[in-house]
């Protein structure tokens, strides 16, 4: 059975990955994001350690922009100090075997379409909804990256003229509906608002249902244009949705069109904690 190297990096955490065709993982490594120089370093070492020599091919998911194409990291707002690094080559070079490179969002989404809620899917939308935000496409049956590998970027959309600055900009949907927007609001991380609002706490319970009225805003745009099946949406919304349920679907019941609406499914993403693993093996995966 051929066997994958899977490279996950994240904004405050990365992981690298052995994992099988049929996406089962063998081992894992991890470690803190600490800067480009330092992170590389550990990347190659834990690959060496797992043997990415003997691996059929090594796939590696991280946050854009970058380019796919040529496998070149192009300065993630999300990784500072993170341009023009050429990963794909990088590691080719290092380990004599094939090296691709995925946008997370498209790399989640296509995990998700190949192993977990998307499965059976012609059309479905991705969400990240984590340290950023996200979208990755799944259109007629295969992934759309866009003309130049930068379909999806919904987190730079502008919410508002000014707010919370996600993406290099004030007022876009990142600065709102991510981990780091969310931390805007002075009030902690999302996961301490999670725990917050389960002690009931009305502040947090506020935000998370104006969170869920944003998102709800965000989707219903993403229907009436591209009228999926499905929308799968990962990491904060599969901890914490039930917080923004309601909220969303009274926005969406407003705003999207009635017929695309009920031929669209919202679920969070179903392989939870071991998603940005999975996303980074199906890179290893794809064809060449």
């Amino acid at each position: 059975m051929k066997e994958y190297i899977g490279i996950d990096i994240g904004g405050t955490k990365c992981a690298v990955v052995l994992g099988n065709e049929r996406g089962e993982i063998v081992r894992k490594l991890r470690f803190p994001t600490q800067g480009r120089d330092e992170t590389l370093k550990r990347i190659f070492e834990s690959a060496d350690e797992l043997r990415a020599d003997r691996a059929a091919a090594i796939g590696v998911s991280c946050g854009g922009p970058l380019d796919s194409r040529k496998g070149v990291i192009l300065g993630p707002p999300n990784l500072p100090g993170w341009d023009e690094v050429p990963i794909a080559a990088m590691l080719k070079e290092r380990f004599q075997v094939p090296a691709n490179l995925r946008n997370d969002a498209d790399a989640c989404a296509v995990a998700e379409w190949r192993f977990g809620a998307g499965r059976g899917c012609k059309n479905m939308v991705f969400l990240t909804f984590g340290t950023g935000l996200g979208a990755g496409l799944i259109l007629n049956g295969r992934l759309y990256e866009g003309t130049c590998g930068m379909a999806g970027e919904v987190g730079h959309v502008r919410l508002f003229e000014e707010g919370h600055a996600g993406y290099g900009k004030a007022g876009s949907y990142e600065g709102y509906l991510s981990g780091g927007g969310m931390a805007q609001y002075g009030l902690g991380s999302a996961a301490d608002l999670a725990g917050m609002a389960a002690d009931g706490d009305e502040k947090a319970l506020a935000l998370w249902r104006q969170t869920g009225a944003y998102l709800g805003r965000l989707l219903a745009m993403l229907i009436d244009t591209l009228n999926p099946e499905r929308i799968v949406i990962g990491s904060i919304y599969a901890r914490a949705g039930h917080l923004m349920e309601e909220a969303m679907q009274e926005v969406l019941k407003r705003e999207a069109l009635e017929k695309s609406r009920r031929a669209c499914q919202v679920l969070p993403a179903m392989l939870g904690e071991s998603l940005g693993d999975m996303a980074a093996l199906s890179v290893a995966m794809e064809p060449r």
